[in-house]
C-alpha cells in the first residue's frame, strides 16, 4: 500500500503534468527541438508530455525535398499547433503554417514601424515586379522602383533593393512595396548634409541627370546643380550635348549656392585648362593670327583663335569702308585673318582687327605663311558686296 508521501509525490507529477498540458492549445506557435528526422517526418521535442510530429508535407512545400535535408536532430524551430488530441496523445505539428504567422507578423510590424529590408527582385510582371518577403509575394509597382523613371523593368530582375512596406492587405495577402520612398528619404539626409557644408569653390562629383539646351543638371548626391552652357568648356559651344551625356560622372567646382532659392551654380571649366593663363606668352599685340567667326552681334563680332580664346571685332575694325551692320559682311563659321590689337589676360578679353589684318606689311604672322591660301583676305570677303559697284 502507497504511504501518504508517495501518494502526494504522484499528484505533484500529475498536477505538472495537466499544468503542461493547459499551456499548450490548438493554434499556438511553440518553439521545439528537433529529435529525429527521417524521409517522411521529423519528431519535435515541444516540451509537452509527448513529442509533436512534423510531416513533410507541413516542413516544406517542395514535394522532392529531401526532409534529412531540411533539417538535422538538435535544430531549434518554431512550430504551430494543428493538432492536440489528448485522449490519443497526439501532436501533429506544421512548421509552413508557423513561418506564415511569424512572416506574417514581422511584415505588419515593419509596416507600422516604417522600417526598411533588402528583398531581391525575382520576376517581372505587368506594371512591377515581384519580390520574396518572408515566403510572401510582394510587388512593387514600376512607379515605386525608383526616384527617377524606369525604362526597362528587366533591369531590376535578381537585383537586391533596399525597400519599405507602403500598403497591406491581411485578407488577401497583399503586400505593396516602395524602393522609391526609400530614395527619398536618403536623398533628402544627403541633401541636408549637403547644404550644411557645401561652399562656393567646393571641387566635387557628380551623375549628369539632364542635359538641356542651356546647360546641363548635375546630380550631386540629392541635390542638382546647373552647369550653365558657358561653363561647360573654355570652347565656345552651341549644345551642351557636344561636352556631355545624361548619365556622365563628372568633377565641377561650385560657383554659388543658394539654399534660399535652391540653387547651386557649377562650373566643369578646369583653372590649369584655361587658354587665358599663357595667352601673354604665346601671342602679342601686332600678330596676324587666323580664327573662326563665333558670334555676330550689332556691333561687331567674336573671332575664336584657339580652344577657348576668343577676341572681339569692333564694327569699325572690320572693313575700311563703311558698313551698315556687321552680318552684312560676316557669318558664323567664317575663317578669318584678324591682328592682334590688344590682350587683356586678367579681364579674359582681347581687341582684333580685320582690316588691318589684310595688309600683311603690319603684323607679325602666326599659324601660317606670308604665301598661305588659309583665311580670308577683305577681298575674299567682300567681293560679292562689291561685284556690281562703280568706282571713279
Amino acid at each position: 500500500m502507497a504511504s501518504d508521501k508517495e501518494v502526494n509525490s504522484m499528484n505533484e507529477v500529475i498536477d505538472q503534468i495537466d499544468s503542461t498540458m493547459g499551456n499548450v492549445k490548438n493554434g499556438e506557435i511553440v518553439k521545439g527541438k528537433v529529435i529525429s528526422v527521417n524521409d517522411k517526418e521529423a519528431v519535435v521535442d515541444i516540451g509537452y508530455m509527448v513529442d509533436g510530429v512534423l510531416p513533410k508535407s507541413e516542413t516544406c512545400s517542395d514535394e522532392n525535398a529531401n526532409m534529412e535535408d531540411l533539417l538535422k536532430a538538435g535544430d531549434e524551430i518554431y512550430v504551430y499547433i494543428v493538432e492536440l488530441n489528448k485522449g490519443e496523445d497526439k501532436l501533429m505539428l506544421s512548421k509552413i503554417k508557423a513561418d506564415e504567422i511569424r512572416g506574417w507578423n514581422k511584415i505588419e510590424n515593419s509596416f507600422k514601424n516604417g522600417e526598411t529590408f533588402d528583398v531581391t527582385v525575382k520576376e517581372v510582371v505587368k506594371g512591377g515586379v515581384l519580390a520574396d518577403l518572408y515566403n510572401f509575394k510582394a510587388f512593387i509597382p514600376a512607379s515605386q522602383l525608383s526616384i527617377r523613371y524606369v525604362k526597362n523593368l528587366s533591369d531590376f530582375l535578381d537585383k537586391t533593393l533596399t525597400v519599405k512596406v507602403i500598403e497591406l492587405d491581411k485578407n488577401r495577402h497583399n503586400i505593396v512595396l516602395s524602393r522609391k520612398e526609400v530614395e527619398q528619404l536618403e536623398a533628402e539626409k544627403k541633401a541636408e548634409q549637403l547644404w550644411n557644408n557645401i561652399k562656393k569653390g567646393d571641387e566635387m562629383e557628380g551623375t549628369v541627370s539632364r542635359v538641356t539646351g542651356f546647360g546641363a543638371f548635375v546630380d550631386l548626391g540629392g541635390v542638382e546643380g546647373l552647369v550653365h552652357i558657358s561653363q561647360l568648356s573654355w570652347k565656345r559651344i552651341k549644345n551642351p550635348s557636344e561636352v556631355v551625356s545624361e548619365g556622365d560622372h563628372v568633377k565641377v567646382s561650385v560657383i554659388d549656392a543658394d539654399r534660399e532659392k535652391n540653387r547651386i551654380s557649377l562650373s566643369m571649366k578646369r583653372e590649369e585648362d584655361n587658354p587665358w593663363n599663357d595667352v601673354d606668352e604665346k601671342y602679342k599685340v601686332n600678330d596676324v593670327v587666323q580664327g573662326t567667326v563665333t558670334k555676330v552681334i550689332n556691333i561687331g563680332a567674336f573671332v575664336e583663335i584657339e580652344d577657348g580664346l576668343e577676341g572681339f571685332v569692333h564694327i569699325s575694325e572690320i572693313s575700311q569702308d563703311h558698313i551698315a551692320k556687321p552680318s552684312d559682311v560676316l557669318n558664323v563659321g567664317d575663317v578669318v585673318k584678324v591682328k592682334i590689337l590688344n590682350i587683356n589676360a586678367k579681364a579674359n578679353r582681347m581687341s582684333l582687327s580685320i582690316k588691318d589684318a589684310s595688309d600683311n606689311s603690319k603684323g607679325n604672322f602666326k599659324g601660317y605663311s606670308d604665301n598661305s591660301d588659309s583665311g580670308v583676305t577683305l577681298g575674299d570677303l567682300f567681293k560679292d558686296k562689291f561685284k556690281n559697284m562703280k568706282f571713279d
